[in-house]
């Protein structure tokens, strides 16, 4: 417990000196460039031939960040598989599955152990009930999922915009109100890639855009709800003083404050790491009050605690964004050849 509450304080200290060029990050600018120069050959060797991407058979839609740490991907990408299952699509989702345990490529089911396949990949399962492959290969885990199910017409990548190995026809960056921080790359800055670079469509998820790009409102749902269904408004918990909050994802003052908007002031916030397997702050739960968490940690936190209660983070893109992103898509449908054409988006700014 003590270890993950460590490196959750090494985490937000990390992501606040990534917002300036202090004398910490100008240490370690030298690897930064490396890192950089490392990168560049790499996609210099991606548009010579020299190293394949694959291209299925299906439109690939990959949403991602350029930067570390959440920026609202995963809501976003819930969001999108909704949108277009509600005009009629049958979607596959493939992710890395980030935090899981061990590299084997698994298709999530709705019992499947966070451990197992990752907490967002099975997240994303249950709230759309899309079939959900995890893998770190990202070709094998989407050519897995479209044997498994061949009704699948489009796949949407969480993550995966460094990932050149899979052909995509949609590049979306996702960004909340940290932008780019130092504009440097990793470890000296939060780069994952230089920025800018040609993607297809730009989102910010916070309130204070950086850059031109698609606004997405964020908010909590009116209710939370428990493993055995049952709902609670967040009015009905806000009236609980003793109510405790675990929290372990990227940015948790976010959570915090969202739950404070709607009343909720708790007794005790356990704030951990990114995909913390949560099993060491469990036993020190008061197992008389409430406990309130994310919807991406409740699929881990109700194998141990039933009756924690889970608030529901919503994503609304502006109407701008869904018009642009059928418009894309509208275009791969009617190729008039039928075929589905495109280039990796490696190109330098």
């Amino acid at each position: 417990m003590r270890t993950s509450r460590f490196r959750a304080a090494i985490e937000h200290r990390m992501r606040a000196a990534w917002q300036g060029r202090g004398w910490w990050c100008r240490l370690l600018w030298p690897v930064a460039w490396c890192f950089g120069l490392l990168g560049a050959v790499r996609r210099w060797a991606y548009r010579q031939g020299w190293m394949h991407c694959d291209r299925l058979p299906v439109p690939v839609i990959v949403v991602g960040n350029v930067v570390v740490g959440g920026c609202g991907k995963t809501p976003l990408v819930l969001a999108i598989v909704e949108h277009l299952q509600a005009q009629g699509r049958v979607v596959g989702v493939v992710s890395r599955g980030y935090g899981r345990r061990g590299d084997d490529f698994v298709r999530v089911t709705a019992d499947a152990d966070p451990a197992e396949v990752g907490d967002e990949p099975l997240l994303i399962h249950r709230r759309t009930g899309a079939a959900v492959v995890v893998g770190a290969r990202r070709v094998h885990a989407a050519r897995m999922l479209l044997h498994a199910v061949p009704e699948i017409d489009i796949l949407v990548c969480d993550d995966g915009l460094q990932h050149l190995a899979l052909c995509r026809d949609v590049e979306i960056a996702v960004f909340d109100d940290g932008g780019v921080g130092n504009g440097w790359l990793l470890p000296a800055g939060p780069l994952r890639e230089p920025w800018p670079r040609a993607v297809d469509l730009v989102v910010h998820t916070g309130m204070r855009p950086a850059f031109a790009g698609f606004r997405a409102v964020r908010s909590l749902a009116d209710e939370a709800v428990d493993a055995q269904g049952r709902t609670r408004s967040l009015s009905l918990l806000a009236q609980d003083e003793a109510v405790q909050v675990v929290v372990a994802i990227a940015q948790p003052q976010r959570f915090l404050d969202m739950l404070q908007a709607r009343g909720i002031r708790p007794a005790t916030v356990w704030r951990l790491p990114d995909h913390d397997d949560l099993r060491g702050v469990v036993q020190r739960l008061d197992p008389a009050a409430p406990v309130v968490c994310t919807e991406k940690d409740a699929v881990k936190l109700w194998t141990l605690r039933p009756n924690a209660w889970a608030v529901r983070l919503l994503q609304a893109p502006e109407p701008a964004f869904w018009a642009a992103l059928d418009a894309y898509l509208y275009t791969l449908r009617n190729d008039k050849n039928g075929e589905i054409h495109g280039e990796i988006r490696t190109r330098q700014p």
